[in-house]
């Protein structure tokens, strides 16, 4: 059975705030490695958007080795959306879900397609 790791970023005082700062190297390589061992990820609307910048590297490389390769990591995997305003997810590798959220979790744990790897939670909601 798979895995559910929440793959957040926190500050030790417990802020959860993806624009209040960049992450260095380390916390992109770790994230970029996490990712490359997980079958897919699961954001929220608003997380996901945030997200999307990653798309901008694609085309145009930071020339920052950790953050391309972060860049690259989150391309390949697998993204599904939860949102009720989301129309579609302009990204080839995500996909909107239509169901709930504890639905989606149990079905993709049990789905013998992720060859057992982890399944992320990257949205606090």
């Amino acid at each position: 059975m798979r895995n559910v790791i929440a793959a957040i970023n926190m500050t030790l005082d417990g802020i959860c705030d993806h624009t209040a700062g960049m992450p260095d190297d380390d916390l992109h390589l770790h994230y970029a490695s996490l990712i490359g061992h997980a079958g897919v990820i699961l954001y929220g609307r608003t997380t996901y958007q945030l997200m999307q910048y990653w798309q901008t590297l694609l085309k145009n490389p930071s020339g920052q080795k950790a953050m391309d390769d972060f860049a690259l990591a989150m391309d390949k995997i697998p993204k599904i959306v939860f949102s009720r305003t989301l129309k579609n997810t302009e990204w080839e590798s995500a996909e909107l879900s239509n169901r709930p959220l504890e639905e989606m979790i149990s079905e993709l744990k049990q789905s013998p397609n992720g060859e057992n790897k982890d399944i992320l939670v990257g949205s606090r909601r």
